[in-house]
C-alpha cells in the first residue's frame, strides 16, 4: 500500500469499509428477518388453530365445521383429529408423517423424509361433542428457502453496491483532493521554468488545504521579492564596480608603458593590472548572468559555422594549454552550423576549454570534438584531469561553487553555470560525465534550426 497515492489509499480504505458496514448491516438485517419470518410463521400457525375453535360446532355428537375453516392458507395446513388420532377435517402436506404424537400447545420441530417441519398442536373440547386434536403443519425449509432467495439477491446486489462505493469514493477522494494537485502541479511549473511570479490562486471554499495554499503563495512571494533583490544587487553592482575597474586597468596599463618602475613597483603594478583583468571578465559574467536572470540578455540569431567557431577556440586555447603542458586536441566535422549568438557560443566553447584546461592533468591533453547528430550540433570538451566526485556533479553548476578552491586556477566559478544558460537560451543541453582521478567529459547539444526556450 506504501506505492498507492493517497488517493487511491483512501478510497481502497473506505471502500473496505462501505463493504464491512453492508456486510454487518446485510447480516444483521437477514438475521432479524429469519427470526421475523419464523415467528410470523408460527404466529399463524397458532392463530388458525385458535381460530378453528370459533369454526367447529357439534349437534346430538355430530361435528360441524363452518364453511370459513380453511384447511390451507399460504403454506401452512390445518387438520382436526379425535382423540384416537383418526383424521376428522383438513389436510396435511403429502410428505408429512402424520403419525407425530400429539403435544398440546407445544411448538415444535420434526424431521419427515428428510425435511424439517414445523408443529403446533392444541386440544379443545367441543360442546355436545367432546375433545378434539386440532393440528397445523408448515415447511421449515420454506421458510429458510425464501430466506435464502434473498441471501442469494443479496449476494448479487453486493458487487454492484461494492462497485458503486469504490467509484464515489475514488471520486469524493479525487475531487477533495483536486486543490492538493493543483498545488503540486503549480509547484512543478515554477521549479521547471524558475518563474517565481507564478502563483496558486486556489479558490473555493475556505479549508486547511486553502489555508495551506495561501502559506505557498504567500511564500512564493517572499521568495520572488528575495530574488528581485539579489538579481538586481547583483546587476547594480556589476555596473557600479565596471567603472572604477576600468580605471585601476587603464591606469596600470598607462603606468606600466609610460614609466620606467623599479622592479619592484612593476611587479605590483603587473599584479594590480592582472587581478584588475580580472574583475572585469568576473563583472562581465555576471551582468551576462544577472540580464538573463531578468531576461534582458539579448541574443543575436544568425547563422553560426560552429565547426570554424570551435577550430578557433582550440587554436586559441592551445598557447595557455601548452603553458600547463598540456595538448589541445580537435575532431571537428566541417560545416556544422546553428543559428544562435556567435559571441554566446564563443563564450560556452571558451568556458568549457579553460575549465577542461585549469582542472587537466600536466602532460595530459584536451580533446575538443564536434559532428552533427540528426538536427543537432553535438560536442565535447574531454580531459584527463582530476575529474568531479559524484556527489558534486550537480552542483558545479551552481554560481560560484568550486569543489576545491585551493586547485581552482584562478576560477570564480560562473564558468559553467554561464555555459548551461548560454546551452538552454539555444534550447540545447549540456552534460557531464566524469571519474575522479580519469578525467572529465562535457557534452554540449545544439539544435541546427533556432530553437528559443519558452
Amino acid at each position: 500500500m506504501k506505492r498507492l497515492s493517497i488517493t487511491a489509499r483512501v478510497t481502497l480504505l473506505y471502500t473496505l469499509f462501505m463493504v464491512l458496514l453492508a456486510g454487518v448491516a446485510l447480516g444483521f438485517l437477514f438475521h432479524a428477518g429469519a427470526q421475523s419470518a419464523r415467528q410470523d410463521t408460527l404466529n399463524r400457525m397458532q392463530r388458525m388453530v385458535e381460530d378453528s375453535r370459533q369454526e367447529i360446532e357439534a349437534e346430538d355428537g355430530i361435528l360441524d365445521f363452518d364453511r370459513d375453516l380453511e384447511s390451507f392458507d399460504d403454506g401452512v395446513y390445518l387438520s382436526v383429529y379425535d382423540t384416537a388420532g383418526i383424521p376428522l377435517f383438513g389436510l396435511v402436506p403429502r410428505e408429512f408423517d402424520n403419525s407425530a404424537v400429539f403435544a398440546d400447545k407445544e411448538l415444535r420441530t420434526v424431521e419427515s423424509y428428510g425435511r424439517s417441519w414445523y408443529l403446533y398442536d392444541e386440544q379443545i373440547t367441543v360442546e355436545e361433542y367432546g375433545t378434539l386434536w386440532v393440528r397445523s403443519v408448515t415447511a421449515a425449509d420454506a421458510v429458510d428457502a425464501t430466506l435464502g432467495r434473498l441471501q442469494h439477491a443479496a449476494l448479487l446486489v453486493l458487487p454492484v453496491f461494492v462497485v458503486l462505493a469504490a467509484v464515489s469514493g475514488y471520486l469524493v477522494t479525487r475531487r477533495a483532493f483536486g486543490p492538493v494537485r493543483q498545488i503540486t502541479r503549480t509547484a512543478r511549473e515554477i521549479g521547471a521554468g524558475n518563474d517565481l511570479s507564478r502563483r496558486i490562486g486556489l479558490t473555493g471554499r475556505k479549508d486547511e488545504i486553502y489555508t495551506l495554499a495561501a502559506e505557498f503563495d504567500a511564500m512564493f512571494a517572499r521568495l520572488e521579492e528575495a530574488f528581485a533583490r539579489e538579481q538586481q544587487f547583483t546587476d547594480d553592482a556589476s555596473h557600479e564596480l565596471r567603472t572604477p575597474t576600468a580605471v585601476i586597468l587603464s591606469q596600470s596599463e598607462y603606468a606600466l608603458a609610460n614609466t620606467h618602475p623599479n622592479g619592484e613597483t612593476r611587479a605590483a603594478l603587473e599584479t594590480i593590472h592582472t587581478q584588475a583583468e580580472g574583475m572585469a571578465a568576473l563583472l562581465a559574467q555576471l551582468l551576462l548572468l544577472a540580464r538573463a536572470d531578468k531576461g534582458r540578455q539579448p541574443i543575436q540569431w544568425e547563422p553560426v559555422d560552429l565547426s570554424e567557431l570551435a577550430a578557433m577556440v582550440a587554436e586559441t586555447e592551445a598557447e595557455q594549454a601548452a603553458v600547463h603542458d598540456i595538448t589541445v586536441q580537435t575532431d571537428l566535422e566541417p560545416g556544422v552550423t546553428v543559428e544562435g549568438d556567435e559571441t554566446l557560443l564563443m563564450r560556452l566553447l571558451i568556458n568549457l576549454t579553460e575549465n577542461a584546461i585549469r582542472y587537466g592533468r600536466p602532460g595530459g591533453h584536451v580533446r575538443l570534438t564536434l559532428h552533427r547528430r540528426e538536427n543537432e550540433a553535438v560536442g565535447t570538451v574531454e580531459d584527463d584531469g582530476i575529474g568531479i566526485a559524484a556527489e558534486d556533479r550537480e552542483k558545479i553548476w551552481q554560481r560560484f561553487w568550486q569543489a576545491d578552491p585551493a586547485r581552482s586556477g584562478g576560477g570564480a566559478g560562473l564558468g559553467l553555470a554561464m555555459v548551461r544558460w548560454i546551452a538552454g537560451a539555444h534550447g540545447g543541453s549540456v552534460t557531464v560525465q566524469s571519474t575522479p582521478g580519469v578525467g572529465s567529459t562535457f557534452t554540449f547539444a545544439i539544435p541546427c534550426k533556432k530553437n528559443q526556450p519558452v
